[in-house]
């Protein structure tokens, strides 16, 4: 691996070496990362994500801790030594955000906001909107931009999104680039019923264009010359449109573009200019600037007054006289004076490796990722990557800044699902984003999405941030990775080879690379026994609080909801969160047994003294039922008094009540009839699980696993103890042990004992398997979801252990017969 790697440096270098590293720093690439991003290394990961937000250095945050430590900052508010002493290091602040934009502060000045976000909420209160006013904007835009068209559409003003485009030339000669802008209208937007529409636009009205420098889906950058075309010709940019008219400003989303390349307002003069630091440097978060035209903010009208914004106010009459400088006059309240303090700090360390050559550096990766990733292909030719943002025009487009989004298609066409990449990608220590990155506008231009696909996908339940990233047959997003500073060649070649070994498929032999159920790698069997193989009943485990540990027995009775009192309660955070071991890993070190003869739960946690006991019967609240719905499920609940949620709440460490089902309601499924294993069972009555009633380990299934993991710590060579899984870490009800690892894949029914039992197909499995309690703390690893990923995926889901339901339909109560008892025999069935 090492000398492949250094093989493939050595022929970016050749390419990129001019560009790659700050050859001309105080410190290269390589320093850099050794000294100042140790963390990185120390937790084996890849960070690729700083289109989202970038890293902070060590240096830079030791400087400002110092700083904070030896210095007294005052609130500027006031007339004190410390609080001069900051209003003066406030005014540097500024001069440094718009030297950092090359403004000039006689035609700019800089108004430091709550972020990015509150920095165009910003313009969109003060605009000088009328019903004779226009917002247009490209369709590229993050949702933050396209929030202003609110205040817009509520004022009367028309509003529409735009496409740019090359316009045609007839004839040789040179193109400017005012001439070879053609913008093509997206649907007309008004709000205002009382206006008329026929109405034209006056030429005294005000109106605002709005484009990001970089958009943050595909790493585009739009040609700043759009600042100076829209405000100088609009009326040939619009081809004689009635909205051509009234004074055109100018807005550029720059929170992410300036991480590497910031607009020159010296000959780009946009009205507006939106910053983001912790997207320039990592630290500070929440908080922003805009850099505003002297003569724009003599426009914007603002109504509401703080301290701070004026000069003077009577309290009983309606008066008030407010500060004359614009940043005053902006600023509400106190501005976060230690963070913005904080900047020089970052700013000293662009300064050193310029902006420049941060702009060189990670144009060099991207570049080289780029260009490796389009030549993949599977084998049978067909490309694995499909990637989005690339511009033939070199008028209208700059060259495409340090993103790459992406999605990945299976050899038949088929897409991968960008959660899926971005789960597989974390086992890998792989940090990137998916999604449509709060930029619909783009999402939908590049994945070639329709109002009717946006429609219907938001119908099938499709919303920011969720899971569903394929929805009939398209994705609904995409994969981003972006690069930084502080970004290395060994990143971009992790990243390549992780997409090549996880999702590049290549001719393979017909014997041991995947058997059924995508199980790569054979192990000799142990024995040649040709005989039908028995299976007996190894373990029963019950879990009675959802994520909290569960107890073990040799026998236990069965239920209409799978194992008695199995899931049957859970914890609920105040705020309505269901808290399990993915939110809150120290759930598992809350232990649970429950006596049958003496009717109680108890729960022991090794945060609280007292052992809780909790009885079956008697000790609800005196308060009434409530519902609660759960898995596209509604349940029916009872709570605990206050002495048990005060128990609990200290047990996790955060407010917390506890519930208990007392029944439920069957709702709806929305993945019923996809892949195996992903649906809830909604057929059956069910407590709290995930998806079924019960879980099924197989010893021989886990041993082989444990094979797999020794032999990967071998072939890596990595030092200390071979890591060991038991049954155990896959929480399962039931584990039994006889015949082939896996020969539970193809079950389709059982019988332990006298009981019968439906199985639903694979368990879909995810991080919570990588949590392992260890001498009273709870240990994360990427094993072994990451070895499971390796040759137990399908279709996006990594399977292990199958789902079960108790088949109760010829059972009349509750009797000694309805019992599961360790040692019973397992008869199965495949068809």
């Amino acid at each position: 691996m090492t000398s492949n790697m250094d093989s493939d440096k050595e022929e970016f270098l050749r390419e990129f070496g001019d560009d790659y590293g700050y050859p001309n720093a105080p410190k290269n690439i390589d320093e850099i990362r050794a000294t100042e991003f140790k963390r990185l290394d120390h937790d084996g990961l890849v960070y690729l994500d700083h289109a989202g937000t970038t890293l902070y250095s060590e240096t830079q945050m030791e400087a400002i801790f110092k700083g904070l430590t030896t210095s007294v900052f005052g609130n500027p508010h006031s007339q004190s030594d410390s609080s001069l002493a900051t209003a003066e290091i406030i005014r540097e602040a500024r001069q440094q955000v718009l030297d950092f934009c090359n403004a000039s502060a006689r035609d700019y000045k800089c108004i430091f906001t709550s972020g990015a976000t509150g920095a165009l909420k910003l313009v969109g209160e003060a605009f000088p909107w009328s019903s004779q006013s226009t917002f247009m904007y490209t369709m590229e835009n993050h949702n933050s931009v396209l929030g202003i068209r609110e205040y817009a559409l509520s004022k009367g003003a028309t509003s529409f999104a735009i496409d740019i485009e090359e316009a045609a030339h007839d004839g040789g000669g040179c193109k400017s680039p005012v001439s070879s802008i053609k913008v093509l209208q997206r649907p007309t937007l008004r709000r205002n019923e009382a206006t008329l529409l026929e109405e034209e636009p006056s030429g005294d009205a005000y109106n605002l264009f709005a484009f990001p420098s970089e958009c943050n889906f595909s790493g585009s950058r739009f040609s700043l010359h759009l600042v100076n075309t829209v405000k100088d010709d609009t009326a040939r940019v619009l081809e004689g449109s009635p909205y051509c008219k009234g004074r055109w400003m100018v807005l550029i989303d720059a929170a992410k573009g300036c991480a590497t390349k910031p607009p020159d307002l010296s000959k780009y003069q946009a009205d507006f200019v939106i910053i983001s630091f912790y997207k320039i440097f990592g630290y500070p978060t929440g908080l922003g600037a805009l850099i505003v035209r002297t003569e724009a903010a003599k426009l914007l009208k603002k109504s509401y007054f703080s301290g701070g914004t004026v000069a003077a106010s009577i309290a009983d009459i309606d008066f008030v006289k407010r500060r004359e400088g614009i940043e005053e006059f902006f600023e509400d309240g106190t501005i976060s004076f230690l963070s913005i303090a904080s900047l020089h700090h970052g700013f000293k360390i662009l300064n050193t490796l310029s902006m420049s050559a941060i702009s060189r550096h990670t144009a060099s990766l991207a570049t080289y990722t780029r260009k490796i990733l389009s030549t993949l292909r599977h084998g049978n030719g067909d490309h694995v990557c499909t990637l989005y943002g690339r511009h033939e025009s070199e008028v209208l487009y700059d060259e495409l800044g340090p993103i790459i989004s992406f999605n990945l298609k299976r050899p038949d066409g088929s897409w991968f699902g960008y959660r899926e990449v971005e789960k597989l990608a974390s086992l890998s220590g792989i940090q990137l984003r998916t999604g449509c990155f709060c930029n619909p506008g783009a999402c939908a231009k590049y994945l070639g999405l329709s109002h009717l696909d946006l429609l219907s996908n938001i119908k099938a339940g499709h919303v920011c941030w969720d899971d569903h990233d394929i929805v009939n047959g398209k994705p609904t997003g995409a994969v981003r990775v972006s690069f930084g500073y502080m970004s290395t060649f060994e990143d971009a070649k992790k990243l390549v080879n992780f997409i090549v070994s996880s999702f590049a498929s290549w001719p393979t032999q017909a014997e041991c690379v995947y058997l059924s159920r995508a199980r790569s790698i054979c192990f000799p069997d142990e024995g040649l026994k040709r005989s039908t193989p028995k299976y007996f009943l190894r373990a029963v485990t019950v879990y009675p609080i959802k994520s909290c540990a569960g107890f073990r027995v040799d026998s236990w009775p069965l239920s209409s909801t799978g194992l008695l009192h199995d899931r049957e309660w859970l914890l609920k955070s105040l705020s309505g969160e269901i808290l399990t071991q993915k939110k809150v890993p120290e759930m598992c070190l809350i232990s649970t047994f429950i006596d049958l003869n003496l009717g109680i739960l108890f729960v022991e946690s090794p945060r609280c003294k007292v052992k809780l006991q909790i009885r079956l019967r008697t000790d609800f609240s005196t308060a009434g039922g409530d519902e609660l719905d759960l898995y596209s499920q509604r349940y029916e609940v009872r709570g605990y008094d206050n002495e048990v949620s005060i128990w609990f709440s200290n047990a996790v460490g955060r407010p917390c009540t506890l519930l208990r089902c007392s029944g439920s309601k069957n709702s709806f499924c929305p993945e019923r009839g996809k892949t195996k294993g992903m649906c809830r069972d909604v057929e059956t009555k069910l407590n709290f699980v995930n998806g079924a009633q019960l879980l099924l380990i197989s010893e021989e299934s886990v041993s082989d696993l444990n094979k797999r993991l020794r032999l990967n710590v071998q072939e890596e060579g990595l030092e200390g103890p071979p890591i060991q899984v038991n049954p155990m870490r896959f929480r399962p009800n039931l584990v039994i042990s006889g015949g082939a690892p896996y020969a539970e894949d193809e079950w389709r029914s059982l019988k332990i004992g006298n009981q019968n039992f439906v199985s639903l197909g694979g368990c879909n499995r995810c991080q919570m398997i990588n949590l392992n309690p260890q001498e009273g703390e709870v240990r994360r690893s990427r094993e072994p979801l990451a070895t499971l990923a390796s040759y137990r995926r399908e279709k996006g889901t990594i399977l292990f252990g199958i789902l079960l339901r108790y088949d109760n339909s010829d059972e009349v109560g509750q009797d000694m017969d309805s019992w599961l008892q360790v040692g019973q025999e397992v008869h199965p069935k495949t068809d």
